[in-house]
């Protein structure tokens, strides 16, 4: 399998980039081609400018890119932190810029846009993590889990026909090294179930 794994956080020392290190690893050990993306270390500019929004618009090589990795995935993994209910600015970017119409998307026939797109992605399976400083229990009775909804019906729902599995991690600053660690072997347990050795 060709997986897609795309980490969003600015410290390299963070625990997402343990997750997205581990994740990599086990994927990589079941004999997977895995194309890892860190994007604060690539220094991936997120701002969609006028000229590229048109479907079809050319776009810059950086782009053209990400958007092909997007396309060739059979799988997906998705790591960033949940900031304010909110992916990160840069993966808000990534998302803007690499999900294009015609690319990942696009409205049927005689659809201006105002209806549901079909997906063109292939990848089969999608899974994100996030970690959260608010207790999993209380971000999804109090705040109703953005994240939840915006990856698994407002994106992957509407861009591809996958299995979609997400973890929200925490609660991180108060979490001991021994749950950490056991939250990683978690993702590991994750990347042989879903993305099983060929």
């Amino acid at each position: 399998m060709r997986l897609l794994v795309v980490l969003a956080h600015p410290d390299p020392a963070s625990f997402n980039a343990a997750i997205a290190a581990q994740a990599v690893e086990s994927l990589r050990g079941l004999g997977h081609e895995v194309v890892f993306h860190d994007l604060h270390a690539e220094g991936f500019d997120p701002i969609l400018s006028r000229e590229e929004i048109a479907e079809g618009a050319p776009l810059p090589p950086a782009i053209e890119a990400h958007c092909r990795d997007l396309e060739r995935a059979d799988g997906i993994v998705i790591v960033h932190p949940n900031w304010w209910g909110m992916p990160t600015a840069v993966m808000k970017g990534w998302i803007d810029r690499v999900f294009r119409p015609g690319r990942a998307y696009r409205f049927l026939e005689d659809d201006g846009g105002e209806g549901v797109p079909q997906g063109l992605l292939p990848a089969a399976t999608a899974v994100v993590y996030n970690t959260g400083n608010t207790p999993p229990d209380r971000e999804r009775e109090t705040f109703g889990d953005p994240l939840e909804r915006l990856w698994r019906d407002c994106i992957f729902g509407l861009c591809a026909d996958l299995e979609f599995h997400r973890r929200l991690f925490g609660v991180i600053c108060l979490s001991t090294l021994e749950q950490r660690e056991a939250w990683l072997e978690q993702v590991a347990q994750d990347m042989a179930r879903l993305f099983p050795a060929e």
